[in-house]
């Protein structure tokens, strides 16, 4: 199979492209890492040389990463679907498959997993707040927005799956795309998404991010699904497959975060935390060796601070 990786990202998420892209290598895969940025190339990408319409980054004989600037004036976040037709359209017709993920994710698994999961269906995992009733009222508004922009919504679902990661094989990912790029531009065509920030006042319709508008394009999407809990991104618990450092502030992000810290107010580092540090050093080196010792040290002091050190209850 023929698949391809992408990524979007700006400031100092460019640590965890890093990071993605050496466990998606140390996991099996082999190929093109497309990625889409705004403002500096990372400080790590040097040697770039000029592709055709990207800057490209050989990270290893078998592996290359691609820089695509993108377009200014609108959060990154709302163009992930945008991003991933144009990759197929222009710059990767060839490919059988195509993955999105978010660049505060860290890859678990071997790679011939997601080439197995592509192709029983669209792959995602569920949020961290995954029930969300078929006939919950905030469907029914999204049931009304849909079909007020010509889109009937045929499947019913009591489920909510993550923005952060959407794995897509050609013979049905360009209809869901499409479908989710069209109610995109409606939501931010009437004001209910704000194009340049990932969460608007929550008023009906109740879409306010591309996560939500995802899950309202699943409702009207007639293709196949695979999908797997909330532990496939260790929400909850650890599972076998990503981490996902979704709901840290930038700078409690692993490569932000002031383990020590954090860990005397009773936060210890968490399983993306501590899968974050297990990939910052090849291919692609994203710290010097003595800054990255100090932060291997810290970390596991903070793990000791945390056997002993918990949050109070009211705190949570």
């Amino acid at each position: 199979m023929s698949a391809i990786v992408c990524t979007l990202f700006e400031g100092a998420y460019h640590y965890g492209v890093g990071a993605l892209a050496n466990s998606l290598y140390a996991a099996g895969y082999r190929g093109s890492m497309w990625v889409g940025y705004r403002g500096a190339l990372p400080p790590w990408a040097r040697g770039a040389g000029q592709g055709r319409g990207c800057w490209e980054v050989p990270v290893a004989s078998d592996f290359k990463l691609h820089f695509v600037e993108m377009p200014a004036g609108r959060h990154l976040t709302n163009q992930k679907p945008e991003f991933m037709l144009r990759l197929w359209d222009e710059h990767c017709p060839e490919a059988d498959a195509l993955f999105y993920f978010d660049p505060d994710i860290t890859n678990r698994g071997p790679w011939r997993f997601y080439e197995e999961w592509v192709s029983h269906g669209v792959a995602l995992c569920e949020d961290v707040y995954p029930v969300f009733p078929a006939d919950h009222p905030w469907r029914a508004a999204w049931r009304e927005f849909a079909e007020r922009n010509g889109h009937p919504v045929r499947r019913e679902l009591g489920r909510q799956y993550s923005a952060g990661f959407v794995g897509l094989h050609r013979r049905y990912g360009r209809p869901l795309l499409t479908v989710w790029q069209h109610l995109l531009e409606c939501c931010m065509a009437e004001g209910w998404v704000d194009p340049n920030l990932i969460r608007s006042e929550s008023v009906s319709p109740y879409l306010y991010d591309d996560q939500q508008v995802l899950n309202l394009a699943l409702m009207v999407y007639t293709g196949p699904m695979s999908t797997v809990g909330g532990e496939g991104m260790d929400f909850g618990r650890p599972g076998k497959i990503m981490s996902h450092a979704a709901h840290a502030a930038s700078n409690g992000k692993p490569w932000g975060k002031r383990a020590i810290t954090q860990a005397l107010l009773g936060v210890p580092p968490s399983p993306a935390d501590k899968l974050y540090w297990q990939h910052t050093r090849q291919p692609i080196q994203l710290y010097s060796r003595p800054r990255y010792l100090w932060r291997k040290a810290a970390l596991r002091a903070a793990a000791a601070i945390g056997r002993f050190v918990k949050r109070s209850p009211a705190s949570n």
